[in-house]
């Protein structure tokens, strides 16, 4: 597992294609406001360094414990939503519109998805106040899997896809 300085340090992939511009105070405390919750410290630090866009490949999965519709043993996190409102690209801020088109519970604040499956901080359990767990939204098949308790253990559970790779676990080439 990796700690979670290591992983913010190499978090960003090449391409800015939903970069928003450089997160400021300002822009977290209007963007709790319209949320209604108080966003995780270690989420803020990370987006301070960029503020959204394409994650890593050396920290593009979350693994699971169980197959999910995506995969046999991990979520995938290609990128994650900044806070902004540059060239009409989705956001945080996004969240509360993007929950009720799609018929998740609430509140959540999402960070990750296609709209047929998301990443989300979950504030159901503690409050809008406290630090939410991180939690996986499949909406076609309206289930939902506790990924980690909080950002940090979210952040530092991420692997690279490839290590995951079913086909290659034992080493060996995988026969086509």
């Amino acid at each position: 597992m990796a700690r979670f300085d290591e992983v913010k340090a190499t978090f960003w992939g090449e391409g800015r294609c939903v970069v928003q511009p450089p997160l400021t105070d300002a822009v977290v405390q209007d963007a709790e406001r319209r949320l209604g919750v108080r966003l995780p410290a270690r989420l803020l630090e990370i987006l301070r360094v960029q503020n959204g866009g394409v994650v890593a490949e050396l920290w593009n999965a979350f693994p699971t414990g169980v197959p999910t519709s995506w995969s046999e043993n991990h979520v995938p996190l290609d990128d994650m939503m900044g806070i902004g409102r540059h060239e009409g690209r989705l956001s945080l801020l996004d969240s509360p519109y993007l929950v009720e088109e799609w018929g998740l519970p609430s509140p959540l604040v999402l960070l990750s998805g296609d709209g047929h499956c998301w990443i989300a901080l979950d504030y159901r359990a503690r409050g809008k106040r406290e630090e939410p767990s991180v939690t996986w939204f499949d909406v076609e098949g309206n289930t939902e899997l506790p990924l980690a308790a909080d950002f940090r253990a979210f952040i530092e559970r991420l692997t690279a896809a490839t290590s995951l790779d079913l086909d290659d676990a034992d080493g060996s080439p995988s026969a086509s």
